[in-house]
């Protein structure tokens, strides 16, 4: 029976590098909406 090994290191980084991709797409699109939204009124 193989032992799987996981590096906890690798893992944590990885999570956190998405969680920073998702916060940036985040921000992002608030700002596109926030920009089409000023576009929108004026």
């Amino acid at each position: 029976m193989p032992v799987e090994t996981t590096n906890t290191v690798t893992d944590d980084r990885d999570q956190a590098v998405e969680g920073e991709r998702g916060a940036l797409v985040a921000v992002l699109l608030m700002v596109i909406l926030g920009v089409a939204g000023i576009f929108a009124v004026s």
